[in-house]
């Protein structure tokens, strides 16, 4: 992303800047990302899910560029009747989801990855399915830093990360939880 801005500004003064604004504009939406703060919020993203499905997970990478640790205390989507915090772990051999009731850490100048098959977002009683190109609202609500509006890009059902199409350059090889 940065290299395509990079090149974006040389060739400017070759365009012109009122040809180059609108595809500058373009480039900097496909981010999908968001500042609340210290904090960044990096390519928010789900996977669509089946008919009757009850539930979904969430996924985002959150950069805390601040000097004070903070910490992600919940979550709320007009989507799902609750929004959890979840972590899964392997114990034993034997794979184990639970919530976090005590929030999430966001240590000072860390960057926390929610992703399939460690800690994620985990949307229970789903009011419908989520549909694979649409965007799911979801608040998070962050100790010191407060409450920022985030829209998940929903991506194909088993994707393991947000495909090109969600405009981070991420491929999508493999399926699963």
């Amino acid at each position: 992303m940065h290299t395509i801005l990079r090149s974006l500004l040389v060739a400017l003064p070759l365009v012109g800047a009122a040809a180059a604004t609108p595809v500058l504009l373009a480039s900097t939406a496909a981010a999908h990302e968001y500042k609340l703060g210290d904090l960044a919020i990096e390519h928010p993203w789900t996977r669509a899910t089946p008919p009757g499905a009850r539930v979904g997970g969430g996924y985002l990478t959150v950069v805390n560029a601040g000097g004070t640790d903070d910490r992600l205390v919940s979550a709320t989507s007009p989507a799902s009747a609750r929004v959890e915090i979840h972590e899964m772990s392997v114990t034993d051999g034997v794979m184990v989801m639970r919530p976090l009731p005590e929030g999430l850490p966001m240590p000072a100048g860390a960057t926390v990855a929610l992703a399939p098959g460690g800690l994620h977002l985990m949307l229970i009683d789903l009011a419908a399915p989520l549909v694979e190109g649409e965007r799911v609202p979801v608040e998070l609500t962050f100790e010191r830093a407060g409450t920022v509006s985030v829209e998940l890009a929903v991506d194909k059902i088993g994707a393991r990360a947000p495909t090109e199409a969600q405009g981070d350059g991420h491929g999508d090889a493999h399926q699963g939880h």
